[in-house]
């Protein structure tokens, strides 16, 4: 399966258990890979045969900034099931970082990485 890469949309929101998470905004940065066919496109060279990546980023920072999120679990599952409300999307690997975790460590990032697909049940008894 082909796919396109989104890397490294930064985003400023509240995720967290944490008082001062549910307060404070914080930034967080997310990749995805979306798994499409891209034959379609690559022979056209028409934006309607593809994927538009502009609106997946659309769809991402709506799901994330539309609410507080308690974990960043909760935040890729939303995202994974979004993005494959486009029924071009076979499967969506979606990575989430926290930039600036609450931990009194020096530490760089946390996150959580999910892959999701479509379920496509082929007929009984085949």
């Amino acid at each position: 399966m082909d796919s396109i890469a989104l890397r490294g949309l930064r985003v400023t929101a509240l995720c967290g258990v944490l008082p001062e998470e549910r307060e404070r905004p914080q930034p967080f940065e997310l990749d995805l890979d979306l798994h499409v066919d891209l034959s379609a496109a690559g022979a056209s060279d028409d934006l309607a045969d593809t994927v538009d990546y502009g609106a997946v980023c659309d769809t991402v920072v709506r799901v994330v900034t539309e609410r507080h999120h308690g974990l960043m679990e909760h935040v890729v599952e939303r995202i994974a099931s979004a993005v494959l409300g486009d029924e071009r999307i076979q499967r969506v690997d979606v990575t989430i970082r926290k930039l600036r975790p609450p931990v009194p460590h020096d530490l760089a990032w946390s996150g959580v990485s999910v892959s999701r697909g479509r379920t496509t049940a082929g007929p009984r008894g085949a």
